[in-house]
């Protein structure tokens, strides 16, 4: 699929209202004004229909030409590994919103570079250059990711600090980072409950949506709760199949109950 014709399908699937919605989000001209379950179903066909070096090339002019809706596109399509180091700094240096800095830092944690350049782009003065820092460390964080506890204490430690004094919306990224950081073990929970109700609540301007800023202590226990109930669940299964397995029933509860045996045959 050619350039020229993923462009063709960006405008055509562009609508007025959802460009007042962006625009409300802080997304400026140009932009198409692309709902991002389009942008799923185009992502799926280009794939579908291109080789992952002509996507990427493909995915360099989607994101060189500015448009809001080819940059969000050009984020899930280009590969991070064919990416150097000046090439992400350059392109971070020229998002201009929240959702753009989102979408390409969802980019960058796919590869190689990741670590540094969150350690770089969080430090940053430039609003949506540390916001991108940020979610980079937050997405490393949700992947499960190999990090040292020493430069996530830092980290922590920064959040704490900083927050408040921090640019909007990398405040509401750090928000997010100690949410996520506060998941990745009981030790860290502890941790990051205890930041959290040092630090306070986080305000965090969404403009004219209806948009909100997390409560970090419950969005912790909320997700603990719910990781909770999932492994409960996953082991209820995991019992059944294998009572299944052994010819045991199992009622809803989870608990045995044994099979009926099949009534003799009279005839």
């Amino acid at each position: 699929m050619k350039y020229s014709e993923i462009v063709k399908r960006l405008r055509g699937a562009g609508t007025a209202q959802n460009r007042k919605v962006y625009a409300r989000h802080g997304v400026q001209e140009p932009m198409f004004g692309v709902s991002y379950g389009e942008l799923g179903k185009l992502e799926r066909e280009v794939k579908k229909a291109c080789e992952p070096a002509q996507r990427h090339d493909v995915a360099i002019r989607l994101w060189e030409s500015g448009n809001h809706d080819a940059r969000i596109l050009a984020a899930r399509l280009a590969d991070p590994r064919a990416l150097r180091s000046r090439e992400l700094d350059r392109w971070v240096g020229g998002v201009s919103n929240y959702a753009e800095a989102s979408a390409f830092a969802g980019l960058v944690s796919r590869g190689p570079l990741a670590l540094s350049k969150s350690k770089k782009w969080s430090a940053s003065p430039r609003e949506f250059v540390g916001q991108a820092g940020w979610n980079v460390l937050t997405n490393l964080l949700v992947a499960d990711a190999d990090l040292d506890d020493a430069f996530l204490a830092d980290r922590l430690a920064v959040i704490e600090a900083e927050v408040h004094c921090a640019r909007n919306r990398v405040r509401y990224a750090m928000n997010n980072t100690l949410i996520q950081l506060g998941l990745r073990s009981p030790e860290w929970r502890k941790r990051c409950l205890a930041a959290a109700q040092r630090i306070g609540a986080v305000e965090v301007d969404h403009g004219d949506t209806g948009c909100k800023t997390p409560d970090a202590a419950a969005s912790i226990r909320k997700a603990v709760r719910h990781r909770r109930e999932m492994d409960r669940r996953r082991r209820e299964r995991a019992a059944a199949r294998e009572a299944q397995r052994n010819g045991v029933q199992t009622g809803k509860d989870g608990r045995k109950s044994p099979r009926k045996k099949k009534a003799a045959s009279t005839a």
